[in-house]
């Protein structure tokens, strides 16, 4: 019988926790080992491209077979998948200021890009010939 996510107890939520943290702390240790051993530090940058990859591919969004936005894009409507891109957006150009900076303006910017695609792909604006 398939155990359903209301019905954990709070030690198994506890269980897991602790899992997390521990597997967080394994990771962020194994990162600074490897960073000691390239010769930088932990102020240093490691990666170059950490920004691009954080705009157009992010790694906590590629976990499975399907990437999340095309999955998003597949349970909406139009209407509804139109409204997700430009009210992602507005929420990174909103705080672009107070959080993340330029790289805020550049995820603004990819969903801008590919509100514009799908737009054109569906002719939204009834403008293909």
């Amino acid at each position: 019988m398939t155990k359903r996510l209301n019905d954990a107890t709070p030690d198994e939520w506890d269980a897991v926790s602790r899992k997390w943290v521990q597997g967080e702390q394994y990771r962020e240790a194994r990162i600074r080992r490897k960073g000691s051993q390239n010769g930088t530090t932990a102020n240093t940058p490691k990666d170059h491209n950490k920004q691009y990859n954080n705009i157009h591919s992010p790694e906590h969004y590629n976990q499975g077979q399907i990437e999340c936005i095309d999955s998003i894009e597949a349970m909406l409507s139009v209407e509804e998948y139109i409204g997700y891109l430009r009210g992602n957006s507005m929420k990174y150009r909103w705080r672009f200021r107070y959080k993340n900076g330029f790289e805020d303006l550049s995820k603004a910017q990819w969903y801008e890009g590919r509100l514009v695609k799908f737009m054109e792909d569906h002719d939204v604006l009834g403008q293909k010939g």
